[in-house]
């Protein structure tokens, strides 16, 4: 007969050599790749703030709104980092949902014209065309929400989708646009090398909007609940932690987006402030996306809000 002493050093010995508990895997697209507000997920990454949650993520990049979308509508990913005004795309079948308004007012983003033009300033965008990433897209918005402000009708800004950072480079070189929509950082990049240059951030025209959303699939929602849950709190998590070392958040998104330290250090200083520190759904930020969904032609008239999003994940603070 086995003695019970053995039979404990067995067991502890099969215990041992078991494969630790696999860390739930999670298919997160981000709608571009270069945009600073989304290096949040490489933080918490590479700091192991995901992983404690249980999570291993895998992220891709897209070349705007729209694709991301294809993505989620195609079972790619299974959450998306995308735009307020691709909230549209749930209303016209994207089987997603809204799960966290992760940022605010888009002074994050910004436009840019080619460094040796003669505009100076948001009057001399009249009648210029300016790349954007992809029809419907928070950029092509902003653009058409000058013209609105302006008044200038159809002599105004031109919106041209062009996708992303490369692309839109190429075209500006070509003549083809002016300039371009995009994320502050890289303006603030391409300045200093002198073949773009800032002409104003968008934040001076648009009030009580949500800039970025977390969507998820809704498969996603119904069966695996509790990783929404827990990357959101990685997310709140990973803020936290940004807010607390901006040196070590400025080395590690510096190479995420793949420019100098002292111009992701001047981008940290301009956004940080953007994060929600809830994820809420603010009610007069959401009345601006439905607006802004028929000035853009994306719908016809406004969606109701479950149509859009979903609060059942709300809030989330950071902490253990």
């Amino acid at each position: 007969m086995r003695s019970p002493i053995r039979a404990v050093l067995i067991t502890l010995a099969v215990l041992s050599i078991s494969p630790a508990i696999a860390a739930e895997k999670l298919r997160v697209g981000k709608a571009v790749p270069f945009a600073w507000t989304f290096t949040p997920i490489e933080v918490g990454i590479e700091t192991g703030i995901f992983a404690k949650q249980g999570l291993e993520l895998e992220v891709s990049g897209f070349g705007g709104d729209a694709k991301m979308q294809q993505a989620l509508t195609a079972d790619s990913i299974d959450i998306g980092i995308g735009s307020g005004p691709g909230m549209a795309f749930m209303a016209k079948g994207v089987p997603a949902k809204a799960v966290f308004a992760m940022a605010g007012v888009p002074r994050n983003m910004a436009i840019m014209v080619r460094y040796d033009l003669p505009i100076k300033t948001v009057d001399d965008l009249k009648g210029k065309k300016l790349g954007v990433t992809t029809v419907g897209s928070l950029t092509d918005w902003i653009g058409k929400r000058i013209n609105q402000l302006k008044g200038w009708g159809a002599d105004g800004i031109t919106t041209v989708p062009v996708g992303g950072m490369g692309p839109a480079r190429a075209t500006i070189k070509t003549g083809q646009i002016h300039g371009y929509i995009g994320a502050l950082e890289v303006g603030y990049a391409l300045e200093e090398a002198k073949e773009w240059k800032v002409i104003t951030t968008a934040t001076p025209f648009v009030e009580n909007f949500i800039t970025h959303v977390f969507f998820v699939r809704e498969n996603v929602i119904k069966d695996r609940p509790e990783a929404v849950r827990a990357f959101l709190k990685g997310w709140v998590n990973t803020i936290a932690y940004m807010k607390a070392n901006k040196d070590k958040a400025v080395e590690i998104t510096a190479k995420v987006v793949k420019l100098s330290p002292s111009v992701i250090s001047r981008a940290y200083d301009d956004q940080i402030g953007i994060f929600s520190e809830d994820g809420a759904f603010d009610p007069k930020a959401v009345a601006m996306l439905k607006k802004s969904f028929i000035e853009m032609g994306l719908l016809k008239e406004e969606p109701a809000d479950s149509q859009l999003f979903t609060t059942q994940f709300l809030p989330v603070k950071a902490g253990s």
